[in-house]
């Protein structure tokens, strides 16, 4: 158990590196406007903090730098939640103010806005199609047979597919369908559709219809919907290259590369409530051991659909970070409720 002198002096010591990129040493914390200890006593704590791998020292003669423990211990237990001074945040206030019925589009500004805030990199992660629910069906008739099926999910996202119409189906019958289905399968998620359709239409159609094997063909192409990834948007992956610890451009390229692989980003933004952080190589990645991800989620009727995060040095400004995620997921959740 640190003690309160401990304490202060760790969290001084974060909060100084975070601006400064440098080992923090006796003689300048002695200077910190939260610290009113002598330079000896203060050589003493930092001693004892390094000992018990709170501190790590780059250097025999350097000052002092958080470990990946000491970050840990300080996003736990030291970390100041003031209130996000919205002033700061102009453009996301702006961005939310917005109507924006592309859920595309506002994720990715999304995106652009916290890597342009926060200067680090930014991953949004859209809402999986499979786990979406229908809220709408259209059928659009096009020449010879075919048609254009519309499938607009509960996330606003729409979903087009071209479909064949069979020959002996006329159009009392399509209209008849496309009636059933929007009657059974509104609010069924994308990836129970066909278990449900077969399940719950079948019968219904054998008994009103006499072209039941054409409906059901019609049906299969139009409920085949192959699983889909959550879109991911990245921005501001060069911002890392400006950060004093990923100066060495051979150290940095697994990174950037890691970066630019959307598969990568579920592991990289786990499903989960609240805040997240996770520091060094609590990461699933070997490549991550210098970073820090901090992730939140955002829902729609209080169901988490996506996750936003950002990715930056261990030396971050986490009470920053966390309180602009704390907002953002605050305001998309609340778009996505108003708006959907």
């Amino acid at each position: 158990m640190l003690s309160e002198r401990q304490k202060l002096i760790l969290s001084a010591i974060v909060q100084d590196y975070v601006l400064s990129a440098e080992p923090i040493g006796s003689r300048a914390l002695s200077k910190h406007h939260q610290i009113h200890f002598s330079a000896a006593t203060i050589r003493n704590e930092m001693a004892d903090l390094e000992e018990l791998g709170y501190l790590d020292q780059p250097h025999t003669s350097a000052g002092r730098i958080p470990s990946q423990k000491g970050y840990r211990f300080y996003v736990d237990n030291l970390l100041a939640q003031d209130t996000l001074n919205i002033v700061n945040v102009g453009a996301l206030r702006e961005l939310f103010r917005q109507r924006i019925d592309e859920i595309e589009r506002l994720l990715q500004q999304t995106a652009t806005v916290l890597s342009q805030l926060t200067q680090y990199t930014s991953i949004v992660l859209g809402p999986k199609m499979s786990e979406e629910t229908i809220r709408e069906l259209q059928l659009i008739p096009l020449a010879s047979g075919k048609a254009v099926a519309i499938l607009v999910t509960n996330t606003g996202n729409v979903l087009n597919k071209h479909v064949r119409i069979p020959p002996d189906m006329d159009m009392d019958d399509v209209v008849q369908i496309m009636n059933l289905l929007n009657d059974k399968i509104s609010d069924t998620p994308l990836s129970k559709v066909r278990s449900k359709m077969y399940r719950e239409l079948s019968a219904e159609l054998s008994a009103v219809m006499e072209r039941y094997e054409g409906a059901l063909e019609f049906l299969d192409g139009f409920t085949n919907i192959p699983d889909q990834n959550a879109k991911v948007y990245v921005d501001g992956t060069t911002n890392i290259l400006a950060q004093p610890e990923f100066r060495d451009v051979e150290k940095v390229r697994p990174l950037l590369e890691l970066l630019e692989r959307a598969e990568a980003a579920e592991q990289l933004l786990p499903q989960q409530t609240g805040i997240q952080v996770r520091i060094g190589k609590e990461n699933p990645f070997p490549t991550l051991q210098d970073c820090t991800v901090i992730s939140a989620d955002y829902t729609l009727s209080g169901v988490p659909v996506g996750r936003i995060g950002i990715v930056g040095p261990t030396r971050m400004d986490y009470s920053r970070v966390m309180q602009i995620l704390n907002y953002t997921s605050g305001s998309l959740s609340r778009l996505f409720r108003e708006f959907l």
